[in-house]
């Protein structure tokens, strides 16, 4: 029997697209297509995209399994307030540390601060990505620190990582992300999802005229 290149052709589309339209996807969100494919951000996944396209493509490359050369990893904050920061960003940051730890290099956290300063009836811990700010003997020991920022506007979120070399404080590594901010992100800031008119989302498909004259 004779498979034909078009049936090769529909098995193959099948077989990347069915998984996406049964677990629906994220970059369907803030899309017409939203109610029907969207799905939540994983977090965890896009933490490890932004690890390995740092380390990929670091110049000069990174180095693992290097104790005395470790990588220092600080919270993302807020663009236009840098002393801001946020759950997303402890969260984001907590996550890339662990990816790192997994691609088998050395990681130390820290606080940017000398002294951590307190968000007035929030408690959120407000953190500087101010190279000065870092301790000189903790910091000329990496090889390379992680800073971040994210900003955004209505659901649309814009994420900047880089590796920077703190000797000299140039940037050895920069990835930029655009993402959808789910109700769990929107939470994240206190923020809720704004009702949208029926004009921006597609209707859910009809029930068909069989299952209306069966059920």
């Amino acid at each position: 029997m004779h498979t034909y290149p078009a049936v090769i052709s529909l098995r193959l589309i099948l077989t990347i697209i069915l998984p996406t339209l049964l677990t629906g996807c994220s970059s369907f969100n803030c899309t017409r297509l939203e109610q029907q494919l969207g799905a939540e951000q994983n977090l965890i996944t896009l933490a490890a995209q932004i690890t390995d396209n740092l380390t990929q493509d670091a110049l000069p490359p990174l180095m693992s399994r290097q104790p005395d050369l470790p990588i220092l990893t600080t919270t993302f904050v807020n663009n236009d307030n840098l002393k801001e920061t946020s759950r997303f960003g402890r969260i984001l940051q907590e996550h890339i540390t662990s990816r790192l730890v997994q691609l088998n290099y050395t990681v130390k956290e820290i606080k940017l601060r000398q002294t951590l300063l307190m968000q007035e009836q929030s408690g959120e811990t407000m953190l500087s990505r101010n190279l000065r700010d870092l301790d000189a003997k903790q910091s000329l020991a990496a090889q390379a620190i992680l800073v971040g920022t994210y900003s955004y506007t209505d659901r649309v979120m814009y994420i900047s990582a880089r590796l920077i070399n703190p000797k000299d404080r140039t940037i050895i590594s920069s990835y930029d992300y655009r993402l959808c901010m789910d109700d769990n992100i929107l939470a994240m800031f206190g923020l809720k999802r704004q009702p949208s008119s029926s004009s921006d989302e597609v209707d859910p498909p009809r029930k068909s005229l069989i299952n209306t004259l069966f059920y």
